[in-house]
């Protein structure tokens, strides 16, 4: 059983599913579960911190013998975290919002694939210009970071594998099961790449509380803000909001984003807060599929079921 598409020969994997690098919750253990499954399992190294890239990259060496990757955000990693990645051996290298442009030799001298994922044609453009071997096109459904004013994933996806081709395009945002993963096929994607999904599995580095947030959680519950960003102190760029779950910080300043960045209180006031319990440790991100995620199985056998589905979604697509 496998759906053999132009990514899968690329990278050598068995499916087209692709595990969307999470920033710290998609360590080593979750990674090498999706390879195992055949999947392209990718560790979410985010700034490229070296203690846990060496913990997470040694896990996922010694747990599979499949090709797997690591993923890394552009605006925050530097060179030299990228090329101690590199020594690990990933098959791929996934880069994400902001210029790709300073890893590109690195990633070449050592023979990994270069995956970059992009969020408006702009991107998508520099991504083929620079010779990417894969691109994964989001839409704003997606849970996580995405554009401030993307597209959805249905019209986006098909702009994108048009502009790029013949490189192999990947469908996110808002793809939680087979049925997504078919659809992203029918588009004419090369694959998926799924995060919210993978963020409720046994493997995953999340903590319980947001495991159940996820299996309980509506999409309509979910929003695109830059409010908790602000907040936390984080340096993301005003381009990228994140969608997450509901959280009390996003009632109190939902629309009042240029007061709070303003307020010399407002972080301190987010820390008592978090020291004393009354919000959650993290934001919950999550995509707007979350209403599909009711389960928390073995990311392996995730990836058996997702592929399962969606070879029935197309066989029942066919018969109409």
């Amino acid at each position: 059983m496998a759906l053999s598409t132009r990514f899968t020969e690329l990278f050598g994997v068995r499916h087209p599913i692709m595990l969307a690098p999470m920033g710290g919750s998609a360590g080593g253990a979750l990674a090498a579960a999706v390879s195992r499954g055949g999947g392209l399992g990718m560790l979410g190294s985010g700034n490229g911190e070296r203690e846990w890239l060496d913990r997470e990259a040694s896990i996922v060496a010694a747990g599979t013998g499949q090709p797997w990757g690591i993923g890394f955000l552009s605006w925050a990693v530097d060179v030299g975290a990228v090329e101690r990645a590199l020594a690990y051996g990933p098959r791929a290298v996934m880069l994400s919002f902001g210029d790709p442009g300073p890893f590109i030799d690195s990633i070449r001298q050592a023979g990994a694939l270069l995956i970059i994922q992009v969020t408006d044609l702009e991107e998508a453009r520099r991504a083929v210009d620079l010779g990417a071997d894969a691109i994964v096109a989001q839409g704003t459904e997606a849970g996580g970071h995405g554009a401030r004013r993307g597209r959805s994933t249905l019209p986006f996806v098909p702009v994108v594998v048009d502009l790029a081709a013949p490189v192999p395009v990947l469908a996110a945002g808002g793809i939680a099961d087979g049925r997504g993963i078919a659809a992203a096929l029918a588009l004419g994607a090369a694959g998926a790449l799924l995060g919210t999904r993978f963020q409720a599995t046994a493997e995953a580095l999340v903590d319980p509380a947001i495991t159940k947030a996820i299996v309980e959680g509506h999409g309509q519950d979910t929003e695109r803000s830059s409010v908790l960003d602000i907040v936390r102190g984080s340096r993301w760029s005003s381009k990228y909001t994140a969608r997450t779950l509901g959280h009390p910080y996003l009632d109190r300043w939902r629309g009042r984003e240029a007061e709070l960045a303003a307020d010399p209180r407002a972080g301190q006031d987010y820390q008592d807060d978090l020291a004393r319990g009354a919000i959650p440790p993290l934001p919950v991100w999550a995509g707007e599929a979350v209403d599909l995620i009711t389960d928390r199985p073995c990311a392996a056998d995730l990836v058996v079921t997702l592929v399962a589905q969606a070879e029935d979604a197309l066989n029942r697509a066919g018969r109409h």
